[in-house]
């Protein structure tokens, strides 16, 4: 069992945490460059409840980690709200625009899966009510559904 738990961890090691972009422009190019869909999160980072245990829990753990890294394109369009984590003038305006165009509501958190072109294909509203491997599960499905 010692030796089980072991090579997990050096596996874990191993895993390239997959990359959140800031720009979804940038986003987009990298979907279409590599074929992948968008998995599109809006967030309160440092107010948001649901958000900050979206990311912990689902976003952070090694099931999603792990797919994500082969097989999305991570972006995020985060609201802060404290001082410390204020956003510069030209990232707000990106975001404000990001979410006048798939989140005019303003909710958070707030997820979507688009294809590399921007079409949604599904939408999680607030903290998803699954584990990490139910919510790439459910990436999954949509991904065999749009190839």
């Amino acid at each position: 069992m010692k030796i089980i738990s072991t090579c997990l961890l050096m596996i874990s090691l191993f895993i390239t945490p997959a990359k959140w972009y800031s720009n979804f422009n940038e986003a987009k190019k990298e979907a279409a460059k590599t074929n992948k869909l968008i998995l599109l999160n809006f967030s309160g980072s440092d107010w948001c409840s649901p958000c900050i245990q979206m990311k912990k829990n689902i976003f952070e753990s090694d099931a999603f980690a792990q797919f994500a890294a082969e097989n999305l394109v991570l972006a995020n369009a985060d609201f802060p709200r404290q001082k410390k984590h204020k956003l510069s003038t030209e990232q707000k305006k990106l975001n404000e625009t990001l979410a006048a165009a798939y989140n005019p509501d303003g909710k958070f958190p707030y997820t979507l899966l688009l294809t590399g072109g921007g079409k949604v294909l599904h939408k999680w509203d607030g903290l998803p009510e699954l584990s990490a491997q139910q919510f790439v599960d459910v990436i999954k499905q949509h991904m065999d559904e749009n190839r």
